[in-house]
């Protein structure tokens, strides 16, 4: 069978619409799970040993199960959790659970890498800090965060690469992402070969090219 790609070019605008949705997930799954990561982070450095335990049962567990069954999990739970909250019937779309899902789910990874960026911030500052009259949450905000942040970019940027790959999974709840739209206009015209061809090379140009620019911050923090 030849191989002919001159469908994907009428099937552009379709794909497009894919990709927006598979960089809404992305982003929206990088800044929750940024957000609720850094949260978990002190609380695993927090000297309270219930916060401690708490946060470190969480990443434990969520970096043991497979993303999928998340996805699915939280495609199923939101609206039953909601049901429960508010007592009434409220209707959750699957982007609304796939957000959810990579947020928590991606919160587990982010935890480690906040956490290990403040541990690389010298105890002195903190001490320095407090001498300075500063309480423990201004010290956090003002001096160890910006730096922790600055230290890890390169290590936060290379996660949210594999969760720009890890997107294709909603394909299980049925939600329309670059990879599905490539699949199902594929199987519509009979060129499946093809536009999954297209997709995979859009994919590794992507994926590539970020972590390459990745690579050359790396190199210019670390100078």
């Amino acid at each position: 069978m030849e191989m002919d790609f001159s469908e994907i070019i009428p099937a552009l605008p379709a794909l497009w619409e894919g990709m927006v949705m598979t960089l809404k997930l992305m982003v929206m799954g990088v800044i929750g799970g940024i957000v609720l990561g850094t949260i978990l982070a002190l609380m695993r450095l927090s000297s309270s040993k219930l916060l401690s335990n708490l946060a470190g049962a969480y990443v434990n567990y969520f970096r043991s199960i497979p993303l999928l069954l998340v996805i699915t999990w939280f495609y199923l739970a939101v609206p039953f959790v909601l049901r429960w909250i508010t007592g009434e019937d409220t209707p959750v779309g699957a982007f609304t659970s796939c957000v959810v899902a990579f947020m928590m789910f991606e919160a587990a990874y982010f935890c480690e890498i906040v956490r290990a960026g403040v541990q690389s911030i010298s105890k002195g500052q903190m001490g320095a800090a407090q001498a300075l009259g500063m309480n423990y949450a201004q010290t956090m905000r003002l001096i160890i965060l910006p730096q922790a942040f600055r230290k890890m970019t390169p290590l936060l940027l290379q996660q949210s690469i594999i969760l720009f790959q890890d997107t294709s999974l909603v394909y299980t709840v049925g939600l329309v992402d670059f990879l599905n739209s490539a699949r199902s206009n594929g199987d519509i015209i009979g060129r499946s070969h093809e536009f999954l061809i297209f997709a995979g090379v859009v994919y590794f140009l992507i994926s590539f090219s970020a972590s390459w620019l990745v690579k050359r911050l790396q190199k210019r923090i670390s100078v």
